[in-house]
């Protein structure tokens, strides 16, 4: 379920940006469903927000790779 670094890197930016916008949908739909009671996995909502960080970071990193490489 969680993905892990070795999955992120070497994603395209596009790639990551989905990514990130399905985990953190996942997550807000998880926090509802939490509230409601229904949450069975209690470490899902950490790992999700791991994840998105993971994704988040690459695309920062390949950011500043780019932003070096043309000066």
């Amino acid at each position: 379920m969680a993905t892990k670094k070795k999955t992120v890197v070497g994603r395209e930016a596009g790639e990551l940006t989905s990514l990130v916008e399905k985990k953190q949908e996942e997550l807000r739909s998880l926090r509802f469903s939490s509230a409601g009671g229904k949450n069975r996995n209690v470490k899902l909502t950490r790992e999700l927000k791991k994840d998105i960080a993971r994704a988040k970071t690459e695309v920062r990193a390949q950011q500043l790779a780019q932003t070096k490489g043309n000066k």
